[in-house]
């Protein structure tokens, strides 16, 4: 195990250094810069303020730089928020886009798995055909049409639910449901095939034979080897939930670090796009050794290498 955890820890470093490379220059390739959209600046006010952050260096100069203040964990400064720190820009708007990940990733995770094994224990029926056609419904709709159809019905149509913010407990029924849709039938899928694999195996009938319950032949013997495939997802889903609330968080104005991150790129804030991006990397990384550890906490067999 510990073995193990060095060797990943020594890859996340290099992917962490490589994800960093690419996105600094591939974001100073694009033509434009972060003062060029500013009202009535001349030309020398521009220069003025690329010399205060470094932008008048080199471009080398400037990578080696910021990945050196990187490493003592110097985001630097906002260049468009002036006054304020990459980190604490971070540190504030993270919580709020955690939370309803979070959220939805728990949802995701009862309701994918729930529908899963009840679809396969009724292989064939109507249940089962009704939770194969939401979970290839639930695949193939994007986030941003679900976000439209649920603003729009519930929204506008109906006025049940309000559209903007995270103020009230309801504020977050449309967002988690946008953000949780897509996980929610991958699960689904994964449940029920990785449950049918499952069911046949000769242990299950070594289960039925010894005259144990129903409710003991699920729990016990079914549901801790079905759900393995279904961990190994929790990885990906979790990067899933955070990058893609980016676009729902811009759709239902809600504070987060979705709405930060896309202004950063519209608005060329080279120093909050590199941070939020590192972030994520970092976060999306940790998470997958996570589940890598759990994996094994849940199957014994698996070896570690």
């Amino acid at each position: 195990m510990v073995k193990y955890l060095v060797k990943r820890i020594v890859l996340a470093i290099v992917t962490i250094w490589a994800v960093a490379t690419l996105t600094f220059f591939l974001m100073n390739a694009v033509p434009g810069g972060p003062f060029l959209s500013e009202k009535a600046i001349s030309p020398q006010a521009t220069a003025a303020l690329e010399a205060k952050y470094g932008l008048d260096k080199p471009l080398i100069q400037q990578y080696f730089t910021y990945i050196g203040d990187a490493l003592h964990g110097d985001f630097g400064d906002s260049l468009k928020q002036r006054g304020r720190t990459v980190a604490d820009i971070i540190g504030m708007k993270f919580p709020v886009s955690a939370k309803v990940g979070g959220i939805s990733v728990l949802v995701a995770l009862i309701i994918g798995s729930l529908l899963g094994c009840i679809a396969a224990i009724n292989r064939g029926k109507v249940m089962d055909s009704i939770v194969s056609v939401v979970s290839t419904l639930g695949i193939a709709v994007p986030s941003f049409v679900l976000c439209t159809f649920l603003l729009f019905i519930f929204g506008v149509k109906l006025k049940w639910l309000p559209t903007m913010g995270l103020s009230t407990p309801a504020h977050y029924i449309m967002p988690v449901i946008a953000l949780a849709f897509y996980p929610t039938a991958y699960i689904m899928r994964l449940m029920r095939s990785s449950m049918l694999d499952v069911l046949g195996q000769d242990y299950m009938r070594t289960a039925k034979a010894k005259g144990l319950s129903g409710k003991a032949q699920l729990f016990k013997h079914a549901l801790r080897n079905a759900i393995l495939p279904v961990v190994t997802y929790v990885g990906p889903m979790l990067a899933y939930t955070i990058t893609g609330s980016f676009v729902v968080e811009k759709i239902f104005v809600i504070p987060g670090l979705g709405g930060e991150f896309i202004g950063a790129i519209q608005g060329r804030d080279y120093t909050l796009i590199m941070g939020t991006t590192i972030f994520l990397a970092v976060l999306i990384i940790v998470m997958n050794v996570i589940v890598d550890i759990v994996y094994k906490i849940i199957d014994p067999r698996i070896n570690l290498k």
